[in-house]
């Protein structure tokens, strides 16, 4: 486990065998640290210059043969603030670029609950107000707990409203849901008899197609259609707000 989080943090395998073989053993020779790491010695010596560069061990000159040792751990906190910082510098201009890339008409689909979190995350890369029709809760599935209170958070920081049309049956399966939702929500109720197990979300230029939700649940498998097209996005607002004139307000 300690090997494979040192290599998420730019280490290679024997670089981490290594750094991490010093630290439960200390000042060694590179003789000891070849078996102590498991790595040839005629490798162990380009390794330990490596880790040297990085700023991770250090040489330890004497008469003799000479000795190595590890940086205090928390230098590994270093490398990845310097990680972070590096791609805090380049993030404008990737973002630039990507959204110079979009078309302005496309269509793919997400799949799972990471799809649900790429909708969050375009919901707020768009920051604009969020619709749905037939709303049934779902994004409050258990599963979804950590990014929808992170996403949520940042949505109300930017200032996104969440104008909602719930399938009927949140009345009498989640009474309290509406007075317990995190966003900033204006809602109403569609007749009984037009209740689906679909539903369609619009924000922006998208208008997402959601198939097989149920109350209060999101599918693993769930597969999300997404189109993006600032007409048809326009065109589903106007529906939307027509299916709002013919809906119960929320109590």
């Amino acid at each position: 486990m300690n090997q494979k989080i040192l290599e998420e943090l730019g280490l290679s395998p024997n670089e981490a065998r290594i750094y991490e073989s010093l630290i439960e053993s200390g000042e060694s020779s590179i003789s000891a640290i070849a078996v102590n790491a498991n790595i040839h010695r005629r490798n162990a010596y380009d390794v330990m210059q490596r880790l040297i560069n990085k700023g991770l061990c250090f040489q330890i000159f004497s008469k003799g043969e000479n000795t190595y040792n590890a940086v205090d751990p928390d230098k590994l906190t270093e490398l990845l603030a310097e990680k972070q910082e590096n791609l805090r510098s380049i993030l404008p201009l990737l973002k630039k670029k990507f959204q110079a890339s979009i078309a302005p008409e496309e269509a793919y689909i997400y799949r799972g609950l990471e799809g649900q979190r790429n909708i969050w995350r375009d919901v707020l890369r768009v920051g604009q107000d969020s619709y749905f029709i037939g709303a049934k809760g779902s994004w409050f599935d258990p599963n979804l707990d950590a990014g929808r209170t992170a996403f949520f958070k940042e949505a109300n920081r930017k200032k996104i409203k969440f104008i909602q049309l719930f399938d009927n049956e949140i009345k009498s399966e989640m009474p309290n849901f509406p007075n317990h939702f995190p966003g900033d929500l204006k809602y109403r109720f569609l007749p009984k008899k037009y209740s689906t197990n679909s539903a369609l979300h619009i924000f922006g230029d998208f208008v997402v197609t959601y198939t097989g939700v149920t109350l209060g649940k999101t599918d693993k498998n769930i597969v999300i259609f997404v189109i993006r097209s600032k007409n048809l996005a326009e065109s589903y607002r106007t529906w939307f707000w027509y299916m709002w004139e013919q809906s119960s307000e929320g109590k």
